[in-house]
């Protein structure tokens, strides 16, 4: 594919990007993935009580135009509608999360029946469709209940969470297979805790590093309370890694791509690979972990697969009077960006999946999460034109192949997402589905880059039935 930027968010299509698709297994699964707070609202119907991106959203200033999830997609109660869109697609698996505060209303204690209900039935009716479903336990929204406990900075998160794990284990487990711990603990953590960009909109360095351990520990926990309610469960846990590149050939800039590389990747990697907490960005932080004997093989649990969000590279700067880990993504001129501003770069998506592949020697993997945000539209014959999400697929599937021919052991990808949905503290103008969706209607439209990942997963089986 060669582009040329157009404006800004938007390229210019000038090639077609081939995939090699005989690379890819012939029982690969071919995916959308969602998330509960972004597309189910229904926030306060039967028995559901606020999360922290409720408070957090709901909180004036925190979101582009005080958006929130209250309706969402309304997802709650357009489920079907929504499995057929699935199907139409040709997409033979799903990438969910479950709510924890629909589940557990109070974060700990006996779960909530109707909550149960829902997921009951949308796997029910995912199975019957012929699509596989794979359940993340945790898509960020903690019980508010349990923030106004401590949250994540309290070891006792951990423990509720394996708790809550294992009662939707016990219900959903005699059907589903695949489970997620968590999904991008590095933003939980990280963004929410330091940054202050997500819920619960902390910007407390100690909070951050407290949180991140605890989200880990829940993690392998989580992953015992799985196993234990359903043996043959397949278990994994969902990183955005990116990337990381030095600014400059300048030693002060290869040290701020080095620790970045330990804030994004390694910190989340490491300690479930049976590494521990990186050594350096321990003395980076300069905070406490707060470690009990055991901890560290707890978080690291056997994983059966691992989950690649992929978005953006990153090239970092040094910055020594910025918050850790004292380095700064740039943005570099002149190249291709989505709607989201973030420059793309599909063999990024290679790149780490070898290492991956490499380094941390992966049984398993899966894209649980690509895609692209541009502001689409309806055009007056009723469809949506959008060349450069089509163009982002391709040589992201690309990559994914040209991975798995060198040995990544790649079993699925999941497009980031089925629908345009709130997408977090950018609300609703980041579209990244492949279905449009208006909010005020909620009437969808299958784009024509969900049409052309339909004719790439009907290829791919063709390619499969004629070898």
């Amino acid at each position: 594919m060669t582009t040329e930027t157009a404006r800004p968010g938007r390229t210019v299509v000038t090639e077609p990007q081939p995939i090699d698709l005989a690379a890819l297994p012939s029982d690969f699964a071919w995916g959308t993935a969602t998330s509960a707070y972004q597309i189910e609202g229904a926030a306060d119907e039967d028995g559901r009580t606020p999360s922290i991106w409720d408070t957090f959203s709901h909180t004036p200033g925190n979101t582009a135009g005080d958006d929130h999830g209250d309706t969402a997609c309304d997802h709650y109660h357009r489920w079907r509608d929504d499995i057929g869109l699935m199907r139409g697609l040709g997409t033979n698996a799903y990438r969910l999360s479950v709510a924890w505060p629909r589940v557990v209303p109070g974060g700990d204690g006996p779960p909530n029946p109707k909550g149960l209900d829902f997921y009951d039935q949308l796997t029910d009716g995912l199975l019957a469709a012929g699509i596989e479903p794979s359940v993340t336990l945790y898509h960020w929204d903690l019980p508010q209940a349990l923030q106004d406990r401590g949250g994540w900075t309290e070891r006792a998160t951990a423990e509720h969470f394996a708790a809550y794990a294992a009662q939707v284990a016990e219900r959903l487990g005699d059907r589903v297979t695949q489970w997620a711990t968590l999904n991008e603990p590095l933003c939980s953590a990280w963004i929410g805790h330091l940054e202050g960009r997500m819920a619960p909109g902390l910007t407390d360095l100690t909070a951050a590093v407290r949180a991140s351990y605890h989200l880990l520990l829940g993690h392998g926990l989580a992953a015992q309370a799985v196993r234990a309610a359903v043996p043959a469960a397949r278990i994994g846990i969902v990183n955005n890694l990116s990337t990381v590149e030095p600014a400059s050939d300048s030693e002060a800039d290869r040290a701020a791509a080095r620790r970045m590389d330990g804030h994004v990747n390694r910190w989340w990697l490491d300690p479930v690979h049976g590494r521990g907490f990186p050594a350096d960005m321990r003395e980076v932080y300069g905070v406490e972990l707060p470690e009990r004997p055991g901890d560290l093989a707890t978080i690291a649990a056997p994983l059966d697969w691992l989950g690649l969000n992929y978005y953006f590279p990153q090239y970092v700067t040094d910055d020594p009077g910025g918050p850790a880990p004292y380095a700064r993504q740039i943005d570099r001129p002149a190249v291709p960006r989505t709607g989201m501003d973030w420059e793309i770069d599909a063999n990024g998506i290679e790149t780490l999946l070898m290492r991956l592949t490499e380094d941390y020697r992966a049984r398993r993997l899966y894209i649980t999460e690509n895609g692209s945000a541009y502001p689409d539209t309806v055009a007056a014959d009723g469809t949506v034109s959008d060349p450069e999400r089509t163009a982002y697929l391709d040589s992201h599937l690309a990559a994914c192949a040209r991975a798995a021919r060198r040995g990544a052991p790649l079993a699925g990808y999941y497009a980031w997402s089925l629908l345009d949905n709130f997408e977090w503290a950018y609300g609703y103008d980041k579209r990244f589905g492949l279905v449009h969706v208006d909010f005020d209607t909620q009437l969808r439209t299958v784009k024509a880059s969900g049409r052309h990942y339909t004719s790439v997963i009907e290829a791919h089986r063709a390619a499969h039935r004629g070898a």
